[in-house]
């Protein structure tokens, strides 16, 4: 099933994992695309990354939204 807007030379995704400060596990993700390819989608690719402007929301919501994916399935 191919639902990526992108070819798998137009993209690059890596996965880092270790102990955060509190010494459980984190994993961080890296995402690299081709300025191509994001022309394709009508982005520009000197428009600034995203990032989080607020907390996380608490645990409990995280546990139901993934009992809820579970759920529903894909």
């Amino acid at each position: 099933m191919d639902w990526s807007p992108f070819g798998p030379d137009e993209i690059r995704w890596d996965l880092a994992c270790g102990p955060g400060p509190d010494g459980r596990w984190r994993g961080w993700f890296g995402v690299q695309v081709r300025a191509d390819a994001l022309r394709r989608l009508g982005l520009h690719p000197d428009q600034p990354s995203s990032g989080a402007v607020g907390p996380s929301p608490p645990g409990w919501w995280h546990a139901a939204a993934e009992r809820e994916a579970r759920r529903t399935g894909p």
